[in-house]
């Protein structure tokens, strides 16, 4: 077959004929010569050979039938990465290993178990799956031969393409931070995602050309300016745009798309009940998941489904009573909650560095309106008795917690704490951040922040006179002497000093105090619980007021080495390193109205600055990028300890002795560990399910997810970063999969008796009672048993289609609601709780008026 390579290795066209097929036979085989069996074996590329050999972990036969045949190509039956004996190097294929059979584009081969994928219950056995072999140099990204490069990568241009030097400018310097970049090139398997419009997609093809091999001169970002645009209309055109408004808005979408829940520890009952349902309960007569998915509000014209709806009247009627009968019994006669409740307000910390007030519900997780489910041991017809049972526990939605790549590199907690005057009550809050947007003080409030006076007033807050503790009397009179002549001299920690700062609430920002129950005076201060392992700094130069917008053009001084955070964290802050270096910055040039962007990025392979300008890539000095008028900065953690323990790993995977054992160690772990100044402690949650198996829906990719280690790096690692689990064998959970198909059963039979009574409700030509239900609760439920959604929607929540008239809940006028029968409404809250209720009373007794007048009531648990 034809095959072209990047690399130009002359040998490539001795390549025969190989289809994945007969990859996966060979990899079930052994050694020709000394009968083990895998994993590590080489199978000889050469046209016409069969051969199939053993590595360096065994007594590498592989190596010998080269010497003695001359035939140079092999390839790992694991990885299908490809050697050349001949050049002493790695090889690349860009076309086929054989008809249909792309080439991953990392090193990984598909799993053995993959095959298993289209039975759920094939999945639910213990199966063993075959992984990559041990990880070398290669998996920690350590470069073997970039010291003879000239040009190092990533050093590539993106082109204009219609006033978006914003983007280009953002995009290189989002591009050198290496945690994020590395995590795309060498983490790519684990970018997936079916959210609309893959963005992270667009954005891993970007990367992976702008650090490609080839080393182009530059790439047109056309796919990722397309995503961007649909996922915010404010890009589209061909305006200046703000360079930080796009990055913010790129990185939350990459947050969302590429977005897990958090591993919460569960005790045993409540999660072995968390999806239960009995394997007796009926699923006979259940449709097909294809014609359920076809259920919807309104039953379409045509015939009925597979169900036979073919119900007498008084038969149907005493199903409908029954229902009836059960509901009632239950206690669940109404659903509102308390209108009234106390809320308690708190000062949080935007991620754009500003005090906005958040409301904290007491005793209500959603909504004011919600309530509990009603709790009863009865059952619905149709329905098992374990499933009834969950259905109280899940009706209350928990707030789950989820993590990134962008959460992982980008985030960081500043503690907030507002401080009523009067009773001396301390209000506390703690908010996540991404980026700190940080005001640029004028003369006025440096003189402030340099005084010796205010120095001490913040030190006995607790604010950030740290900052400037070290400073005397002569210091702060010759800068300010020199800022008479000069201008005032803006250094990157005044920025932050002045940010940090004590806020005095008075006259027309009092603060509301919760305790005094009045407006009373406070202060306002915040700290840095923990710090970000990627510190992104915001500038604020633009002014933007009603009619026109301005530009600071203040020179503000910022390190290239060395920013120190210490002064600014929380006294019970367990942050360790607290010294950043620069990354990138992105400037600006000209007013508010117009102007150009650019960026200097420090490259990661050869520590030189480079100017970034659109298409053209430019070496700069380091004096050249100080002096730059700075918007956006990032800043990554400082620690020698760091890259002294990935030398002592690189070391150790270096020893060709083999171990007795080999550890499976997550792939996402190891990419913090070779960039992280403080990668924390090993986890393999992010491949394994919390019974200790692989999860169903990860054995397909399972070998994208982890890295084989021999014992002597495991240990090291370890004893080093301490986490786990340690994990020697993996395995498909049947647990996991018993769940699923549970939580499968569970969605087919709400789904079935939900058309079962919709269809009666439309059948009913004059309804006395009609039962309004949110469309957006609903949309919710829909998509969770269609099965788009693996969480239930919790809770009922009516509240915003409802609204208070004279102490009676009615339906608010062009709300957003649908119409469901008394059964139905029943039949689903007794599943999922919440409120509030919402009925409409069709006035029979005026049939011969135009509009037949509506009597809304509501009925509630409690009284509003």
């Amino acid at each position: 077959m034809p095959v072209c390579s990047s690399t130009d290795c002359p040998h490539l066209q001795c390549v025969g004929e190989i289809t994945k097929e007969e990859l996966i036979h060979k990899s079930h085989g052994q050694c020709q010569d000394c009968k083990v069996g895998g994993p590590n074996l080489w199978a000889c590329l050469e046209n016409g050979c069969v051969y199939v050999g053993c590595g360096e972990s065994h007594t590498d036969h592989s190596t010998i039938h080269s010497q003695e045949t001359g035939h140079n190509l092999t390839v790992n039956l694991t990885t299908l990465r490809v050697w050349c004996y001949a050049c002493g190097k790695e090889v690349f294929l860009e076309r086929n290993l054989g008809p249909h059979c792309p080439v991953p584009s990392t090193k990984t081969l598909t799993s053995p178990l993959t095959n298993n994928t289209q039975g759920s219950r094939v999945l639910g056995r213990s199966t063993s799956l075959r992984l990559p072999p041990t990880g070398g140099c290669e998996d920690l990204g350590m470069e073997t031969e970039e010291e003879e490069e000239l040009r190092p990568r990533g050093l590539t241009g993106l082109k204009n393409i219609g006033n978006t030097c914003f983007m280009n400018a953002a995009l290189q310097a989002l591009s050198n931070c290496p945690p994020l970049t590395q995590f795309f090139v060498e983490c790519g398997g684990l970018v997936r995602t079916d959210k609309k419009p893959a963005l992270s997609k667009s954005y891993q093809k970007l990367v992976s050309d702008l650090w490609h091999k080839s080393r182009p001169s530059y790439v047109v970002p056309t796919s990722l300016f397309q995503g961007i645009k649909a996922v915010n209309p404010m890009f589209r055109g061909y305006s200046q745009q703000d360079s930080q408004e796009f990055l913010r808005c790129l990185m939350d979408q990459l947050h969302e798309e590429l977005k897990e829940p958090l591993a919460e520890p569960l005790d045993n009952d409540q999660h072995s009940h968390a999806i239960a349902m009995d394997d007796d309960g009926p699923d006979d007569d259940s449709p097909s998941q294809e014609e359920s998915n076809e259920a919807e509000m309104l039953i379409p014209d045509g015939p009925d489904s597979s169900h036979s709806f073919g119900q007498t009247n008084r038969e149907w009627q005493k199903e409908k009573n029954l229902i009836n009968d059960l509901y009632r019994g239950s206690g669940a006669a109404g659903s509102g909650g308390d209108l009234d409740k106390d809320v308690d307000t708190a000062p949080i910390v935007s991620s754009q560095g500003t005090i906005k007030s958040a409301v904290h519900m007491e005793g209500h997780c959603l909504t004011k309106m919600s309530s509990s489910p009603p709790k009863t041991n009865s059952v619905w017809p149709g329905m098992s008795s374990s499933h009834k049972k969950v259905s109280s526990f899940s009706s209350t939605k928990s707030q789950k917690k989820y993590r990134s790549v962008i959460s992982d590199v980008f985030d960081g907690t500043i503690v907030s704490s507002v401080q009523c005057l009067t009773c001396d009550r301390v209000s506390v809050t703690l908010e996540n951040f991404q980026d700190l947007s940080l005001p640029i003080p004028g003369k006025e409030d440096l003189a402030k922040l340099h005084s010796s006076s205010h120095q001490t007033s913040l030190i006995k807050a607790g604010s950030c006179g740290e900052a400037y503790a070290a400073q005397g009397w002569v210091a702060f009179v010759m800068e300010y002497i020199k800022s008479w002549w000069w201008g005032p001299v803006v250094t990157l920690q005044d920025c932050l000093a002045a940010f940090f700062t004590r806020d005095e609430l008075k006259g027309d920002n009092m603060y509301s105090c919760e305790k005094c129950k009045k407006l009373r005076n406070g202060v306002k201060f915040c700290k840095v619980q923990s710090v970000p392992e990627i510190l992104c700094i915001h500038l604020k130069r633009f002014r933007h007021e009603l009619m026109f917008s301005t530009k600071i053009g203040t020179h503000v001084s910022f390190p290239l080495e060395g920013l120190d955070l210490q002064p600014f964290l929380a006294k019970d802050s367990s942050a360790h390193t607290t010294s950043y270096d620069l990354l990138s910055v992105i400037c600006h040039h000209g007013t508010a109205s117009s102007g150009h962007y650019i960026a200097y990025c420090r490259n990661d392979l050869n520590n030189l600055w480079y100017e970034f300008d659109d298409q053209s890539v430019t070496e700069v000095s380091e004096s050249c990028v100080q002096n730059a008028e700075a918007y956006v900065l990032f800043y990554k953690k400082s620690n020698e300890e760091a890259l002294k323990e990935r030398r002592r790993v690189t070391g150790l995977l270096g020893v060709t002795e083999p171990s007795l054992l080999q550890f499976y160690v997550s792939r996402q772990w190891l990419n913090k560990f070779k960039t992280f100044a403080e990668p924390g402690p090993i986890s393999n949650d992010d491949f394994l399910c919390s019974h200790g198996g692989v999860p169903p829906a990860k054995a397909v990719f399972i070998d994208d997810l982890v890295v084989m280690l021999p014992q002597n790096a495991w240990d090291h690692l370890y004893s080093r970063y301490g986490g786990g689990p340690a994990v020697n064998h993996l395995y498909v959970c049947h647990t996991c999969q018993t769940e699923i198909e549970k939580l499968e059963k569970r969605r087919r039979t709400e789904l079935d008796m939900f058309v079962r009574l919709n269809k009666a409700f439309q059948e009913e030509e004059s309804p006395v009672i009609i039962y309004c239900i949110s469309m957006q609760w609903f949309r919710e439920w829909e998509g969770f048993v269609k099965g788009k959604g693996n969480d239930p929607p919790g809770p009922i929540d009516n509240s915003k289609i409802a609204i208070n008239k004279n102490g009676h809940l009615t339906l608010r006028q062009g709300a957003d609601s649908g119409q469901i029968s008394e059964e139905t409404w029943n039949f689903l809250h007794s599943i999922h709780g919440g409120g509030p209720l919402i009925t409409v009373r069709p006035n029979v007794s005026h049939t011969n008026a135009s509009h037949p007048e509506l009597e809304a009531s509501s009925q509630s648990k409690e009284k509003i």
